[in-house]
């Protein structure tokens, strides 16, 4: 009787990751955003590294073209290049930053993409609890999402809780893309965010 061949066991294969290098103006409130959201999506193919540079736009899109050319000479970024290079910026109310513009163009020449928030990043929080159509500056953007008292956040120690945004994604998104839609139809005052294009993606390897 001959005996079958034995059965190799099949090794998983584990999908190559998606490598985001993502540089936030802020230094406190989009960080804690950000690597809550790292944490949470640990276990899907996608890695994001959070630049240390934060400050002014044109500073901001300077050093994240650096790390991009440097990231493949880097032994801190595994010598590999990053498949995306974002930029998280506020436009800021009631004046917008100086050298916002150059900063855009500058990304724009260099393949750094840029998610954009009119007035500030609040108001991408606020998104995820309720309908914002109201334009305001960055400091009454602040004061309100302090007021809402629904994800920890207050306005001296810009402190941020991820778990209570974690399922309301899909939310913020649909209002977001209807901010956006708004915005294209000149209503030039009304506040509007690119983040949730930049979140999206990075959700993405969820579902590849």
């Amino acid at each position: 009787m001959k005996r079958g061949k034995p059965l190799k066991r099949t090794k998983g294969v584990r999908p190559e990751q998606r490598r985001f290098l993502i540089y936030c103006e802020g230094e406190r409130t989009e960080d804690l955003y950000f690597k809550g959201l790292r944490a949470d999506l640990r276990t899907l193919p996608v890695a994001i590294c959070l630049g240390g540079e934060h400050g002014e736009p044109l500073s901001l899109v300077r050093a994240a073209i650096e790390h991009k050319e440097r990231a493949s000479h880097s032994p801190q970024d595994r010598r590999m290049a990053y498949d995306e290079v974002w930029c998280v910026i506020d436009v800021e109310a009631p004046a917008p930053h100086d050298g916002l513009d150059s900063a855009l163009d500058l990304a724009r020449r260099n393949g750094v993409e840029i998610a954009l928030t009119n007035p500030c990043f609040e108001l991408w929080i606020m998104l995820h609890f309720k309908d914002v159509t109201r334009y305001s500056t960055s400091h009454e953007a602040q004061r309100e999402l302090e007021k809402l008292g629904v994800c920890g956040y207050s306005t001296t120690r810009k402190h941020l809780s991820y778990d209570a945004l974690r399922d309301s994604f899909g939310q913020a998104r649909d209002r977001a893309e209807a901010l956006r839609q708004r915005a294209s139809k000149g209503h030039r005052h009304n506040p509007w965010t690119d983040v949730d294009r930049l979140v999206a993606l990075l959700k993405a390897a969820r579902h590849a």
